[in-house]
This record gives C-alpha cells, structure tokens and sequence, in this order.
C-alpha cells in the first residue's frame, strides 16, 4: 500500500491561566485536529470516508459510524472532531475529507461558496440549545446573562468567534443584550466547546458557553446555570464533500445520520430534530 502525507492543522488557543497552548483531538476512529503540519498515513482503503464534524458532535458521532459500519460491511469511518471554522480552513488546504458536518450554517454556507460542498446533498440534521454552564457545587447566583458581570466571576469560558460557531452565538446573544464589552474583557476564548466544557469541569473558570449537548456529558462535573436567549435556531447542516473520492459511501452516511436511526442516536445524546 502507498502512503502518503495528509496535511493536519494545529492552532493554539488561551488557557484560563493566561498562555498559549497548541489544541487537537485525536479521535479513536479518526485523525488529528488542528493547524499546519504532516502526519504520515496510509492512503485511503475503498469504502473509507473521513467525516469531519463539530466538536459538539463527538460522543454522538462515534456511535453513528459504529452503527453504520455495522450495516455497511467493508466500509470504514474515519471521524475528525474539532471547530467548524477551522474543518473549513483544513477543506479548503486541500485536507482530504468525504462528509462535512458543522455546528452552524455560516460556516456551511462558505463551504458552498468555496465549492467545497455538494449543496444538492446538504441537509439540516438536528437542533441544539446555547446554555451557560458553571462548576458542579458552584453557589454563586448565577440565572441571566447579566449575572456574568458581576465581580465574583472574573473568567468565563468563551469559544474565538472567529472560528467557533459556539462563540459566535455566545457574542451575539451578549451584544444583543449590551453586555459584550463587560464579559469579553474576561473570556477565556477557547478552540473548540469542548474546551469551554472542560474549563468549566475542571474549576478553572467561572462560567463557560456550551451546548445542552455538552453539559449533558459532564453532568455530574457541570450544572447549567440557564439557557441563553437566541434571536434565531441553532441548526447542524451536513453534506458530501464536492472532491470525495467515495461519494457513494458519503452519500450513505449522510443518508444514515438522517435516518430514524442515525436521528434516535442523535435524541439519546440531547439533540432535537431539525
């Protein structure tokens, strides 16, 4: 079998201390996250599809591909979770990628632009909620938005808005009730929501911007607090990558994931139908 190099990309994101640290994820099924480097691969098996997916999608998307390559023998799902803005940017260099996956339609929206997408095949799969979320045991009085102000929370979890959905919706639900420049001035902007999640987990901030989805999987670290007031839905597109090499295969599984049982895994894991 040939190898080959496939590009990564590795960004950096605040820690609640103040540095920089280099972010990625390594998925069990799949590959690295993040910004600018090589990692040595074997070229791509028929039927092998590498699905790029929000962050906030990781626990309920290893169970859609395990149950899908249960029903579709010989193929193979390679699963990269990460922040949607910066799949957008791996696509765009050229990074090989099959399925497409975000946590927001802007996001989705340049893809189409770019021809990155077959717009024919993008679909809408599932809603989520936007919730503030502070540490389990917590007592500080925290039910709106402008409870973020007060001086007992000096750093609050807030995923870069310009390359996270998550923080995106976060800036503009805080601008629309004329509280931005106050929280921005402690957020601790994260790359991906599930950093903001483990910031919060573990202490290391008072308060943090998450999914329902993602306070449900640390439920016993995280208490949600409230849900934060949206102007509009937040809605997950997925579609077939336009340089898919195995369209039928990504077909398939965008198919899967809309079908009642891709979406009764989804509801297992929080999510509401579209």
């Amino acid at each position: 079998m040939a190898n080959r190099y496939v590009p990564v990309y590795i960004a950096q994101s605040q820690t609640p201390h103040g540095a920089f640290m280099p972010v990625f994820q390594l998925s069990r099924r799949g590959v690295l996250l993040g910004a600018i480097g090589l990692v040595w691969s074997g070229a791509a098996l028929a039927g092998e599809i590498t699905v790029s997916a929000a962050s906030s999608l990781t626990n309920a998307f290893k169970e859609v591909a395990q149950r899908f390559e249960q029903q579709h023998p010989g193929s193979k799902v390679l699963l990269n979770f990460g922040a949607s803005g910066a799949q957008l940017q791996q696509m765009a260099k050229g990074a090989p990628v099959d399925v497409l996956a975000s946590a927001d339609q802007e996001t989705m929206d340049q893809a189409a632009q770019q021809g990155l997408i077959l717009t024919s095949g993008r679909r809408n799969f599932v809603r989520n909620t936007l919730v503030v979320v502070v540490p389990a045991g917590s007592t500080r009085s925290m039910r709106r938005l402008q409870d973020l102000t007060q001086p007992a929370v000096q750093k609050v979890a807030i995923g870069n808005p310009a390359s996270v959905p998550v923080g995106r919706y976060s800036q503009r639900a805080l601008e629309a009730a004329k509280l931005w420049p106050a929280v921005q001035a402690k957020a601790i902007h994260t790359q991906n929501v599930r950093q903001s999640l483990d910031y919060v987990a573990r202490g290391e901030v008072e308060a943090g911007f998450v999914y329902h989805t993602d306070a449900l999987v640390q439920k016993g670290k995280v208490h949600v607090a409230f849900a934060v007031p949206l102007a509009g839905v937040i809605h997950y597109p997925i579609a077939p990558a336009a340089s898919s090499s195995h369209i039928v295969e990504a077909r398939q599984f965008v198919n899967y994931v809309l079908s009642p049982a891709g979406q009764a895994i989804l509801a297992q894991h929080g999510f509401l139908k579209p």
